[in-house]
């Protein structure tokens, strides 16, 4: 693997243009921040660090093609309560620079792991994470389950059920032709109830696939590491205080039937269902996903 001054961009120009935009969207972040960078053996790890210094942190992990700037709408009122670690996942979009490639999901744990050593977080770990990122969540709880105390796992890919051919479907044309067109067409579907919702939640999903269509045109590509279905004795084996959270319109699979799965094969995991909300449930729901979210998170 090349790594040029510009990596992992594919020219310096298109590095020039994905910041500017990415720094534009930082300005919406609503509290006092400030950022780091983090070296592990993977590369370097982008983070934005709100809330109070003196409390526990909570880690936040963000959906696929998103980046630490997706918990907009949450970070005020996680950061009243929690040092906040929003991250740019180290393989994806954002300012986190690896230097070599992310090929399995170990891998995804051993990087998650230097970090949180790097941090020197010790072992009273909240990590909660948004599709994708909440994916990583469960894996992580499986193999590090002490460094952990509580987890929120919001909309997980996979891990619960297996994702709708529909979702791949929409979803090949949107990575295989990095054409706005498609891109728009799979997450106005995703997000429907935001769509729907208002001007202003409409132009939030905008903002979204802007940033995806934009990240596609300057980041070199990446082979993804596909989400899993986690094994029930898996699901079982989640000893972490453990919510999950998913809006009743979800698309990437059915809620009920999650939800259900869960309660039969796995019922210390608590879940919550969001009405009005799909994949979008962070955003369209977001005063009722903060508030869910803080009272698993500070109940004893």
């Amino acid at each position: 693997m090349q790594i040029t001054a510009y990596h992992p961009f594919k020219s310096e120009k298109a590095k020039e243009r994905y910041l500017t935009f990415y720094d534009t969207e930082a300005k919406k972040w609503p509290v006092d921040s400030e950022t780091r960078m983090v070296n592990t053996s993977y590369g370097q790890t982008f983070l934005r660090i709100s809330g109070p210094v003196d409390t526990q942190p909570l880690v936040l992990l963000p959906g696929f093609s998103g980046n630490s700037l997706m918990w907009i709408p949450n970070i005020k009122a996680l950061s009243e309560c929690y040092r906040t670690y929003a991250l740019d996942n180290i393989y994806d979009n954002g300012r986190s620079i690896y230097t070599r490639p992310i090929t399995s999901p170990d891998d995804f744990v051993k990087w998650l792991d230097e970090l949180f050593n790097a941090l020197e977080f010790g072992d009273n770990i909240n990590l909660m994470g948004l599709s994708y990122g909440g994916w990583l969540t469960s894996l992580y709880a499986l193999r590090y389950p002490n460094r952990l105390n509580k987890i929120v796992l919001l909309a997980p890919a996979a891990t619960v059920l297996p994702l709708r051919l529909s979702f791949y479907i929409y979803g090949f044309p949107t990575f295989l032709l990095p054409l706005r067109y498609f891109s728009k067409r799979m997450f106005f579907r995703l997000m429907e109830d935001s769509v729907k919702k208002d001007e202003i939640s409409r132009m939030w999903v905008e903002d979204f696939i802007d940033n995806m269509f934009i990240a596609s045109r300057c980041f070199k590509p990446r082979r993804p590491c596909n989400p899993t279905v986690l094994e029930d004795q898996e699901l079982q084996s989640i000893k972490v205080p453990a919510l999950y959270v998913v809006g009743e319109n979800e698309k990437i699979y059915s809620a009920q039937k999650a939800v259900q799965h869960l309660s039969q094969v796995a019922p210390h995991i608590k879940t919550e269902t969001i009405p009005s909300a799909g994949h979008d449930l962070t955003f369209v729901q977001a005063e009722m996903v903060n508030k869910k979210v803080l009272d698993f998170l500070q109940q004893p």
